[in-house]
């Protein structure tokens, strides 16, 4: 800065004091105080600083990720990984870490110190991976032989009636001790256990993040917390059993979300982390899982399939509006996993095992807002409308 401009900086706001100053020895507060914000205002518009900031916004660069390939396709997909602020999301409360968590990351922390490595963890953005078939911001990976037509899918209508005065969710969890990284880092520990029977680490406190937040918006949900997958051989019978219990006590529900986290690693032990960076805060990317039932392929209890993958094709594309970022492909797929139990049944994996916890449930909150805008589509209201 030249000196000549240091001095008039300086004469001003030495005037702009004195002149403060007078006015309180001969005005009231009232006329001081309104004199003093002017003279605040006045300081910020003629000496702009960049100590001086009203709004921040987070940093909008792409999710890092370690290897060449990712570093690629990332870069390639950066403006669909992050979703500025804007001036609703900077009143959001859903990036703040719960207290639970935050003070589980302070027990990890602590407990890391011996943590010797055992292998690596690569962060990845999955945007175009496999996708077979695209419309608009919803994209799917189809390993079926049956085609898809996603931009008529979506002007379907669901099987859903929604009344804010019964459940229309259910939320259960199949493989229930399915656990996460506690800390966000880029290798995991030798010992490291993959499945927890603590109800606040575990595929349930994920599960909770979600039905809060439906809880939030004013609809009801029933979240089961049972256990499936002790033993982990036959989980998926006794989800089903349990399942089918539920909707015969609960015949108001049509939404069943079975939810889990994945598992990615290659052959040399490493471990790949989904992750989008969603106004400013690393969210565990969410994979809809959706089965198909053709002539040949096995499955024989998915005979609503159509309307299982129209369900999942609204719901990625309510989280991408959103959330652009949040979701992997839709994966189409020869499996059945209990979506036959409801028209809009299926199965989600929120992130995966190399994902910290507090990431899938930041995820799980942002599932919750954005299935509640389909709910809202279907909801009757009281007058009948």
């Amino acid at each position: 800065m030249r000196a000549k401009e240091r001095y008039v900086r300086a004469a001003v706001r030495t005037l702009l004091l004195v002149v403060l100053a007078v006015c309180c020895c001969f005005f009231n507060r009232e006329v001081t105080q309104m004199l003093a914000f002017l003279t605040v205002q006045s300081v910020k518009t003629y000496l702009p600083s960049k100590g001086i900031s009203l709004n921040t916004v987070p940093d909008t660069q792409a999710t890092q990720v370690t290897s060449a390939q990712a570093v690629s396709k990332a870069d390639s997909q950066a403006a669909i990984t992050v979703k500025p602020m804007n001036s609703e999301s900077k009143k959001d409360t859903l990036t703040v870490t719960d207290d639970d968590i935050a003070k589980a990351v302070k027990q990890a922390e602590k407990n890391a110190a011996k943590d010797k490595k055992d292998g690596d963890i690569i962060e990845y953005t999955f945007t175009d991976d496999g996708v077979t078939d695209e419309f608009e911001n919803v994209r799917v990976k189809n390993t079926n032989r049956t085609e898809i037509d996603i931009e008529k899918k979506l002007g379907e209508r669901l099987p859903l009636t929604v009344s804010r005065d019964k459940p229309a969710v259910l939320i259960y969890h199949t493989h229930t001790t399915e656990t996460y990284q506690m800390l966000d880092r880029d290798f995991y520990a030798q010992g490291y256990l993959s499945r927890s029977n603590d109800k606040a680490l575990n595929m349930i406190r994920v599960g909770k993040a979600i039905a809060e937040e439906i809880e939030k918006q004013g609809f009801k949900v029933i979240h089961d917390t049972n256990v499936y997958d002790n033993p982990y051989t036959g989980a998926y019978y006794r989800s089903e059993d349990a399942v089918k219990k539920l909707l015969e006590k609960n015949p108001s529900v049509i939404i069943t979300l079975d939810v889990h986290r994945d598992a990615i690693q290659n052959d040399s032990g490493e471990k790949t982390k989904p992750t989008a960076l969603i106004n400013g805060k690393k969210a565990a990317q969410i994979m809809l899982i959706s089965g198909c039932q053709e002539e040949g392929n096995g499955i024989t209890d998915l005979p609503d399939w159509e309307k299982n993958l129209t369900f999942a094709l609204k719901l990625q594309q309510s989280m991408e509006s959103l959330y652009p970022g949040l979701t992997r492909p839709v994966f189409f797929c020869a499996r059945s996993y209990n979506m036959g139990l409801t028209p809009c049944s299926l199965l989600v994996e929120m992130g995966s095992d190399a994902n910290t916890l507090d990431e899938a449930v930041y995820s799980g909150k942002m599932l919750g807002r954005a299935l509640c805008g389909i709910l809202e589509e279907y909801e009757v209201k009281k007058d009948g409308a």
